[in-house]
């Protein structure tokens, strides 16, 4: 057992849509350009935040879920980075006690303090009863403070600090501003590499923190933040270290397949897998490889492109009819059925892999935690997605809720057609190594 020390800040909110990306980012490259080694996390499912969180912090940004990733990974990962870290911040997720788990029980399982970001551009005293209740809503919860976002003036701020019952919870303001904004779409917020002045839109918003009592605090006043964290290293996830070994996996990368967590990364490596990256976008065919993994991302922002790339396609139906794996997240499985229709009513021809449609709606069609059970054992992940699935396959198998949570209907689907398997699912790799390994094996059962 070993033990590690160092300042920690949960930054939450009262609801999505607050600000807590831009807060996060803000401190994170704030205290990165003073020369201050950070290191950031979010809370719960997200592949989108943590694009921006780890060009303002300059480190890989890992999840943090205790139903999802588990609580022995939070703690590991919270103990390694307080090893070598100044600072370490986590981002929360939707509100601060929405969700199973919450924001809020991470806190307080490791006694993380929070902040809270409020969007104040509509509001005067209301903001003081506000945090007040994030404060004092649960017992236990270790508050670091409020800070006001989207203020309107110097003057509007002033208003905000006055309507706080504690005034030592103030921690400054940020001014709405288009320069420090993050721009979004149906999935969440459009990633950094995108734009062409994300690190600009990133200095902005840590120039706009600095003129705030929290972005002026120092290294030593950081210190009030600490946090003591344990590590048993017998208790770590085993993976299994040959179960992949001498298996190349190949990986879909680019602007359409772009839903990779790192760990999954990690976990495939440390079984073993050697991973080669493509762009189905831009390269003419996969490059050699023992299997195949499709991740989700934003095919239909690019179905002209994918499906114009007759060469991919031809590579990829070679692949599957020499029987290799292919396991296809989400918008990997899109791209597989025959056609794609758009919210517009176009219909894109796809790579014809598996029968049937996929159709792009208006309103999210499934979202929250889910598991998978396969033959190795149990993956957990989650679903969100925006489209639906037409298709004469049978369904192999389907997902079910959370443990504690209800489904709205049935699970997702898991389809299986020769060596490909296909779902809405998202997996977490590590959650069960075994059966992250069987997705990927040639001739594997389920």
């Amino acid at each position: 057992m070993s033990t590690a020390h160092c300042p920690v800040l949960l930054i939450a909110a009262p609801a999505s849509g607050q600000g807590k990306t831009t807060v996060a980012c803000a401190l994170a490259r704030l205290h990165a350009r003073q020369g201050r080694k950070v290191r950031v996390f979010k809370c719960g499912p997200d592949f989108l935040d943590p694009y921006w969180l780890t060009l303002a912090s300059g480190a890989p940004v890992h999840q943090l879920d205790l139903w999802m990733t588990g609580e022995a990974d939070c703690r590991q990962r919270l103990h390694d980075a307080a090893l070598d870290a100044d600072l370490i911040i986590v981002e929360g997720v939707m509100g601060l006690f929405d969700g199973e788990p919450s924001a809020a029980d991470l806190a307080q399982r490791f006694n993380l303090p929070v902040l809270a970001v409020i969007d104040a551009g509509s509001m005067a005293g209301t903001f003081g009863a506000l945090a007040w209740g994030l404060q004092h809503y649960r017992d236990g919860l270790r508050f670091a403070g409020v800070l006001a976002n989207r203020v309107a003036s110097p003057g509007h701020a002033l208003m905000l600090q006055d309507s706080l019952r504690e005034p030592a919870q103030w921690m400054g303001a940020m001014m709405r501003s288009a320069a420090v904004t993050l721009p979004e779409r149906h999935l969440g917020l459009v990633m950094d590499h995108e734009l062409g002045d994300a690190l600009q839109r990133l200095d902005a918003a840590a120039d706009a923190l600095a003129d705030t009592p929290l972005g002026q605090m120092t290294a030593e006043a950081l210190q009030a933040w600490a946090v003591t964290f344990e590590s048993d290293p017998a208790a770590g996830e085993k993976f299994p270290a040959d179960a992949l070994r001498g298996q190349t996996i190949a990986v879909a990368r680019d602007a359409a397949f772009c839903f990779l967590y790192a760990a999954n990364i990690d976990c495939l490596q440390a079984m073993g897998a050697e991973l080669v990256y493509f762009s189905p976008l831009a390269d003419s065919e996969l490059p050699a490889c023992d299997a195949l993994w499709l991740p989700g991302g934003y095919p239909e922002l690019h179905a002209d492109t994918l499906s114009a790339n007759h060469a991919m396609k031809a590579s990829l139906i070679n692949h599957v009819q020499a029987g290799k794996p292919v396991w296809a997240e989400c918008g990997g499985m899109m791209t597989l059925f025959d056609q794609l229709v758009s919210t517009s009513g176009a219909i894109h021809a796809m790579w014809g892999v598996l029968p049937g449609r996929v159709t792009m709606q208006q309103r999210l069609a499934a979202l929250g935690p889910q598991q998978l059970e396969l033959a190795g054992g149990v993956l957990r992940g989650h679903t969100f997605h925006y489209s639906t699935c037409a298709t004469a396959l049978p369904v192999a198998s389907r997902t079910q809720a959370a443990p504690g949570r209800t489904l709205r209907g049935e699970g997702e689907a898991l389809y299986q057609s020769g060596s490909v398997r296909a779902s809405y699912f998202h997996a977490w790799f590590a959650s069960c190594p075994a059966a992250t390994a069987q997705l990927f094996l040639k001739d594997s059962d389920d």
